[in-house]
């Protein structure tokens, strides 16, 4: 899916639909454009597939979250790295699109959280899981709503622009998590 990801402007295709016709995709690839056609139903499932490959690591298997045994040191290098992420203006425009074709469309949707958001959240809640087995959070600590607390005001920020995205923010949110959970 690396030629989708290559295409010019994909983030644009809202308001610019030219840039992801088959064609400058399929020229990447080194496939004809009826090979795209048959193999996504939409540009959105073409944009989804690219950020699907994007988020898998070299081996074609999901990233795995650090764990070096310091579940605060392992949290603040994931979060402020999704900070990152958030403030490119290239990820941001293309998550927001995304966002928005997912909420009209039922399919894409499931898809969106079978491969990407459900395996994401296994992740994240596997490394708290393991932080509580080291005694780093609360034995009886609901790991669901201690990724909630961790991630929903991150979001929050970031789907209303109601603040910058920063390391410290990050910080910020992995202190007030572990407070709200630890031992």
């Amino acid at each position: 899916m690396g030629p989708a990801a290559g295409t010019p402007a994909p983030t644009g295709w809202l308001q610019r639909p030219w840039c992801l016709e088959g064609t400058p995709i399929a020229a990447r690839a080194g496939v004809g454009k009826q090979t795209i056609y048959r193999r996504w139903p939409s540009k959105s499932a073409v944009v989804f597939a690219a950020l699907l490959a994007l988020s898998e690591g070299a081996d074609g298997k999901s990233v795995a979250l650090p764990d070096t045994g310091d579940l605060e040191a392992d949290l603040k290098l994931v979060m402020r790295a999704t900070v990152k992420e958030f403030a490119d203006q290239g990820f941001d425009r293309l998550i927001r699109a995304l966002q928005a074709e997912i909420a009209h469309d039922a399919a894409l949707a499931a898809e969106y959280r079978e491969k990407l958001a459900q395996p994401l959240e296994a992740a994240k809640r596997e490394r708290l899981r393991s932080g509580q087995e080291a005694g780093q959070l609360d034995a009886d600590a609901d790991l669901d709503l201690a990724l909630e607390v961790l991630y929903a005001p991150l979001f929050q920020r970031w789907l209303h622009r109601s603040g910058p995205l920063t390391d410290a923010y990050a910080d910020a949110l992995v202190d007030a998590t572990l407070r709200a959970f630890g031992p």
